[in-house]
């Protein structure tokens, strides 16, 4: 029988129901004291009793009581209105809007607070059907097997105010109808990318696994219609005959960057659409740097380039450079003059502007250098060759159609004067051609078949032909695609640039970045990038994304790759009193519970563990099921669950320090509960070195507040101060180690395998000089590929520049145990499912 309520808290439920509560949500609420103050607050200074709220919103106040401990009372006040006012419905709803709250001062941006909150938010069966049905065409969804993880995705993004059974029952039709019965389902492909068997004995392994599990996105679709090698027109018959004898009829594709800055996760896809589509038909692919800027050009971004690229998982069939065809792109520029095909123009940037057509758009007007003898550009070229101008004083024109509606074809500059010395040809050239020059010439020269990009150089695919066609060279054939947007970032190197100068992050490689670099940093394996890649399609519109739909595809990803390991973010001590002191039992447990091939580990039992202090409160109630006073709980792969029995706190701050427990093994002749709940712990065993001791965990959240930072006047004042979390004193099963060796040796080996094959198979691909980057076993492996699920917690990586494990490089069998100089950072890599406040 429970025991009678006291006076004051038979006060507060009579209170709580006269605001429309039942008995039981009453009392319920009635038993926290924090959480019933809040609500008592609530009720007096709103006269909700008065309100006639009726059950529903009276939960609502409720629930925003118990969640809303950070705001200040004109805060909270702000949703009550809301509540009030019919804005928002939903338990989530507000506790969206607490989150919102958190991180924003008052007044708020109402139209932005609604959109956080989905205030407002109706969809009918018929749009509900609508976005579904987009979301699987969109993304190459193919098969039942990709349900769960459909509904998970659009519940995360799309619609996460919509009804669950609604949206549940809304993809079940959908796959229905678009893949039969659910029994037949089991006969469909599933084209999600994942990372192939170690076995493989391929050195472009990611696009190998393209070619099987991503069929679809390249024979489908924007890329299933692209035309066949030779397939492009040319000016003359000889050229493509040429052009096929020289590629044997192969697709030969190339990723162009300019070596101006570091990848961001809008290049992951255009390095997935050449290199995987050039795999795919059993072709080739260059990486060519764009290298034609000496100012802006500096050797770390050509390193991080190859880099980035062959940790995605793609070889180069040949690495090469703009600079390597300065002769000929020389050549053909005196070539362009004598054809009167070109001019030298003595015209500055503003005249030129003005020329075509300035800012407002105006008719355009021919340069009065344009008609000048070829004689008199051939020498003014020549003469600029020899440094005989300064910057700005002269360029090479094209000369084009000024009568043509498309401004690439309004005499686009060929050849500047720059004085900057170049990485590779030293000073040998003090004129360097611009990218609209230099671009289609190295395409066929190259003997390119597919020019692919995204679609902001639409543009310029009329002056691309003009030139190869002026000049009676070969012609590919440019096709555009849209590109990729991540929301609630920035990616200009600009603004990048800034929040690093300004301390906003702490470089390029900010695990709160999207740079490549970042993210490979935070531990996001690469093979999961590809197969968000992979599921978004290809197509000629942009790919808007929200982060949380980013890291939901991570989240699937790792779900089953990442083996499980115990930890403990904030230890709290456990004392088993009915255990000895040398007590310790040994049991053998799987890494992950669905994938046996992981392996095991063996988890330490013993009289002292450690439970995570959210586990563990001294105010029980009915619907807290963790460990509290009077309650058993069961330790997650442990033989018997404990009992609570005491605890102890510290003098001073009157925290609780340790809880005494009784492990409910029977032996006091008494049946043994199934609990209702399991926890995580890890226990202490100084002799086995456990635990181990995490000097540092980092809690990355969204960097920004909004989904767009770019539209405020200044994105700086979007910046999430909150953004980074650092915690203390985390512990992690003594297992971890045979993992981190086992996984960094697997890593090693195939880094070393994929770079020995990459050499033998390719050719070109270290024939750098100076400072440019060659291929090398070392950039595929770091701390980073240590990768684990602390569980029930988030998944974990080695921060690759801060942590220190010295057991990674020894070559004697695993020990247990710190060395001197071992240093254990993790970087959060997602979230086990999403934050509604935060973006993991």
């Amino acid at each position: 029988m429970s025991p009678k309520p006291s006076p004051d808290t038979e006060e507060l439920i009579k209170l709580f129901k006269a605001i429309g509560l039942s008995q039981a949500k009453a009392a319920e609420a009635a038993k926290s004291p924090k959480s019933a103050a809040t609500l008592r607050d609530l009720v007096v200074r709103h006269d909700l009793a008065k309100k006639d709220l009726g059950e529903k919103q009276a939960t609502l106040m409720a629930a925003l009581a118990v969640s809303s401990a950070k705001l200040e009372g004109l805060q909270r006040d702000y949703i009550v209105s809301a509540v009030l006012d019919g804005k928002l419905k939903s338990v989530d709803q507000v506790n969206a809007s607490v989150k919102y709250l958190e991180t924003r001062a008052l007044p708020v941006d109402e139209n932005d607070f609604n959109k956080s909150c989905g205030v407002g938010f109706s969809i009918s069966q018929q749009e509900l059907h609508s976005v579904v049905t987009r979301y699987i065409q969109e993304n190459t969804i193919v098969g039942w097997a990709n349900l769960n993880q459909v509904i998970g995705e659009l519940k995360a993004t799309d619609l996460r105010w919509a009804n669950a059974l609604e949206v549940k029952n809304s993809v079940e039709r959908v796959f229905t109808e678009s893949f039969g019965p659910k029994q037949s389902g089991k006969l469909a492909k599933v084209y999600f990318f994942r990372e192939p068997k170690r076995d493989v004995p391929k050195n472009v392994k990611a696009a190998e696994a393209v070619s099987t599990s991503a069929r679809s996105v390249f024979e489908e679709g924007f890329l299933g219609k692209l035309h066949k090698p030779g397939g492009n027109s040319q000016i003359k018959p000889e050229l493509r005959e040429a052009h096929l004898k020289a590629t044997g009829g192969q697709v030969w594709t190339r990723f162009p960057p300019e070596p101006n800055g570091f990848l961001h996760i809008g290049h992951s896809k255009a390095i997935f659409v050449n290199f995987g589509y050039a795999a795919h038909h059993g072709g080739r692919c260059y990486l060519r740097y764009d290298d034609t800027n000496p100012e802006a050009e500096e050797a770390i971004y050509f390193e991080k380039i190859l880099e980035m690229v062959r940790w995605l998982g793609f070889e180069p069939w040949k690495i090469t450079y703009s600079s390597d065809y300065f002769d000929q792109l020389y050549e053909l520029a005196v070539e362009l003059i004598r054809r009167d095909k070109a001019y030298i123009c003595h015209c500055t940037g503003e005249e030129i502007h003005a020329h075509r057509g300035g800012d407002d758009g105006g008719a355009r007007v021919a340069c009065v250098h344009r008609a000048r003898p070829i004689s008199e550009s051939l020498v003014g070229f020549e003469n600029m060759k020899n440094g005989k101008y300064k910057p700005g004083e002269v360029t090479l024109r094209m000369k084009q159609d000024l009568e043509d509606g498309n401004p690439q074809m309004w005499d686009l500059i060929a050849y500047r004067v720059l004085l900057a010395p170049h990485h590779r040809t030293g000073d040998k050239w003090i004129i360097y051609p611009t990218y609209d020059f230099t671009h289609c010439l190295v395409d066929s020269f190259e003997n390119i078949s597919h020019s692919l990009c995204t679609v902001e150089f639409i543009l310029s695919r009329v002056s691309y032909e003009w030139l190869c066609d002026a000049l009676e060279v070969y012609k590919p054939r440019q096709s555009e695609y849209g590109r990729l947007n991540i929301q609630g970032t920035v990616m200009s190197k600009r603004k990048i640039l800034a929040l690093v100068k300004e301390g906003y992050v702490i470089g390029w490689d900010d695990p709160r970045l999207y740079t490549l670099i970042a993210l490979r940093r935070r531990g996001i394996p690469p093979g999961a990038i590809i197969s968000f890649v992979s599921t978004l399609g290809v197509s000629t519109s942009p790919s808007n994304i929200q982060l949380a739909r980013f890291d939901q595809s991570v989240r699937s990803y790792l779900e089953n790759s990442a083996p499980r390991l115990l930890m403990v973010l904030r230890p709290l001590k456990v004392t088993i009193e009915n255990l000895p002191e040398d007590y310790l039992l040994v049991i053998e447990k799987p890494l992950h519970p669905k994938v046996p091939a992981l392996g095991t580990t063996k988890l330490l039992f013993s009289r002292t563990v450690y439970i995570d202090r959210d586990d563990f409160r001294l105010e029980d109630s009915p619907d807290y099921f963790r460990l509290a006073p009077g309650k058993a709980v069961g330790l997650y792969q442990a033989p018997y669950p404990i009992v609570y029995v005491s605890h102890r706190t510290d003098p001073d701050t009157g925290e609780v320090v340790e809880v005494v427990c009784r492990l409910e093994d029977g032996s006091d002749g008494k049946p043994i509960k199934r609990p209702k709940v399991y926890i995580q712990w890890v226990a202490e065993h100084a002799a086995s070195g456990s635990p181990i001791h995490i000097d540092e965990t980092r809690i990355f959240h969204q960097l920004f507040k909004s989904d767009n930072p770019a539209a405020a006047p200044d994105f700086r004042a979007d910046v999430n101060p909150d953004s980074l979390e650092v915690i203390k004193g985390a512990v992690v099963e003594v297992g971890f180690y045979e993992l981190a060796k086992r996984a960094y040796l697997e890593a090693k080996r195939e880094s070393t395998e994929r770079t020995a094959a990459a050499l033998k198979e390719n050719t070109g691909v270290n024939t750098g000089d100076g400072d440019t980057p060659k291929i090398t076993s070392g950039q595929l492996i770091g701390p980073e590929c240590v990768r684990f699920q602390g569980l029930r917690t988030a998944f974990f990586a080695l921060d690759n520049v801060d942590a220190k494990l010295a057991v990674l490089d020894e070559a004697d069998n695993i020990v247990p145990g710190r060395r001197d100089g071992d240093c254990i950072v993790l970087n959060r890599i997602v979230s086990l499912k999403e934050d509604a406040g935060k973006t993991a």
